[in-house]
């Protein structure tokens, strides 16, 4: 799908070209050096969105590996550790969705979907699907880059905190694990997250826009349908009948909360 430079994906600022307007050509060698040298696998059929944002994402530090279809794509992924997989929904072969639904199959890794700005029903069927983030098209790559950095931070684990039990739910921050009595839990890094920072206060009640500072690391407004349909495969995994939750209940006009248990 041809979209011209703007419609492309990538915003061109001020005239200059999208890597130079980004910063990412500035960056000194010594801050390159201190980059994490996390793998992505950039899924993308537009060859010059794929081509940019592939030079931008390495010079911001990642190592990437890139694919023009669903089908190579998937395969790609099965044929190699990533920490990270970047999806446009518009692909051929498998669109962005097959794909997704495919590695939440057999994996929680951290998925971030490329969507049009004006779509907003692939926004939600991507998280509900089990993506944990997206982008709308056209960005710049500070921000793709900034999305991928808060996704994977998601994914560390906090070695000095203590194991946390609310009722029979058990949620290891240090191990990355969650049990519901004697059976593991098996959760995206989101939905971890999110468990883990209603877990640390049980019974307060939390706002959307404050759980996506805390588990999404957004500085600004960003989307509350990121929380709702995080907090539905949650209950998903946790609750007895998600149709009628006992433990993450909604606080009208508010948030949620994580009963004491």
């Amino acid at each position: 799908m041809d979209r011209g430079l703007h419609h492309h994906g990538l915003t061109d600022v001020h005239g200059a070209s999208p890597l130079r307007a980004s910063g990412l050509v500035t960056r000194s060698r010594g801050q390159q050096d201190a980059l994490v040298d996390e793998r992505v696998l950039l899924v993308e059929d537009d060859p010059s969105i794929r081509e940019i944002a592939a030079l931008g994402l390495g010079r911001a530090g990642f190592r990437v590996t890139t694919s023009a279809d669903g089908r190579d794509g998937l395969a790609r992924f099965r044929g190699d550790p990533f920490d990270l997989v970047v999806l446009d929904v518009m692909l051929p072969e498998i669109d962005g969705f097959g794909v997704c639904r495919e590695i939440r199959k057999s994996s929680g890794v951290p998925i971030v979907m490329l969507t049009a700005r004006s779509d907003t029903t692939d926004v939600v069927v991507g998280l509900e699907l089990g993506a944990d983030d997206y982008v709308t098209k056209p960005f710049e790559m500070p921000e793709l880059v900034a999305r991928l950095r808060a996704v994977l931070r998601r994914t560390q684990p906090t070695e000095t905190e203590p194991t946390i039990r609310v009722g029979d739910l058990e949620i290891d921050p240090a191990g990355y694990t969650a049990r519901k009595g004697d059976a593991p839990i098996e959760l995206t890094a989101t939905e971890f997250r999110l468990l883990l920072e209603m877990a640390r206060r049980p019974g307060q009640v939390f706002t959307r826009e404050i759980l996506l500072q805390r588990v999404w690391d957004y500085d600004y407004l960003g989307d509350s349908r990121m929380v709702d349909v995080a907090v539905q495969r949650l209950r998903a995994k946790i609750e007895d009948d998600p149709a009628r939750p006992r433990r993450v209940h909604t606080v009208r006009g508010v948030g949620y909360r994580l009963e004491k248990g």
